[in-house]
């Protein structure tokens, strides 16, 4: 049967599938909607499982702050082309929406919660169809504080949040904070959150280089501790070098403004 233009522009505002995919969906359904719509889906679902394989490395990143809860996700899929269509950046942004609106407390239950009638987990799925590439959300943390703020970096490929133990802390102080957690990519907060298995490999990888330098077996480790050290001021937050100011460390920085960071988090697509 044949259809109308309108009818193919109702069904695309409804599932976001372009105009030609549309019309051969209304046609196959005989202009029934619903059945339409199935037909989008399972071709979006065919063509996930049928790129399963594939890797898909680019995507889009964003994060938001709101009433004492920030989030930072990331949607990906297989090319810069995709990554950069106002419609596969609006999905992302209404997925980040959902999660501020309702707070899931993982990856999993975010994927659980239902727009539109279906899951997150199915809307990514049936992009697919419409894109024609693997398309997963893979990334999803938070944090909740008195004070949250969020940074984007330009392109969308990196984002951070952060949170503050104080209210109303400086809307610029936080922010350079977050954007502090995007430039030096810190692996923890401080020294005393850094997982343990880090400081094992850090020690190890001290003493074996003091080793090779030549260094006495009972100097090893007290040279592995001073490396460590060396490592917790470049690579956690608060004793890392103010951006701004190297002069200053982040948590100097934060007490000068009667600042105490409690949590960040950071998530990029970007090689490095």
């Amino acid at each position: 049967m044949a259809v109308t233009m309108a009818e193919i522009s109702k069904l695309r505002n409804m599932t976001g599938a372009g105009m030609m995919d549309c019309k051969n969906a209304l046609t196959e359904a005989n202009g029934d909607f619903d059945k339409a719509i199935e037909i989008i889906r399972k071709k979006g679902q065919a063509i996930a499982a049928k790129r399963s394989d594939r890797e898909a490395s680019e995507g889009c990143v964003l994060a938001k702050a709101e009433n004492g809860f920030a989030a930072v996700l990331a949607l990906k899929c297989e090319t810069d082309f995709v990554a950069k269509n106002e419609d596969f950046i609006a999905l992302t942004q209404s997925i980040l929406d959902k999660a501020i609106a309702e707070k899931p407390e993982s990856l999993d239950a975010l994927k659980a919660l239902t727009m539109d009638g279906r899951t997150i987990a199915d809307l990514v799925t049936e992009r697919s169809g419409i894109t024609g590439e693997k398309m997963e959300l893979d990334y999803y943390e938070f944090v909740k504080g008195n004070t949250v703020v969020s940074y984007i970096h330009p392109g969308n490929k990196l984002a951070t949040i952060a949170a503050f133990a104080e209210e109303n802390v400086d809307n610029q102080v936080a922010r350079d904070i977050a954007m502090q957690a995007a430039a030096m990519n810190p692996v923890s907060l401080d020294r005393t959150s850094v997982p343990q298995k880090v400081i094992d490999t850090e020690l190890e990888v001290g003493r074996e280089k003091a080793r090779q330098e030549g260094k006495p077996e009972n100097m090893l480790d007290r040279i592995a501790e001073g490396r460590l050290n060396k490592f917790f001021q470049e690579s956690t937050l608060l004793e890392q070098a103010f951006i701004k100011d190297s002069k200053v460390s982040v948590a100097n920085y934060l007490k000068a403004n009667n600042a105490t960071a409690t949590d960040f988090k950071r998530v990029t697509l970007n090689q490095e």
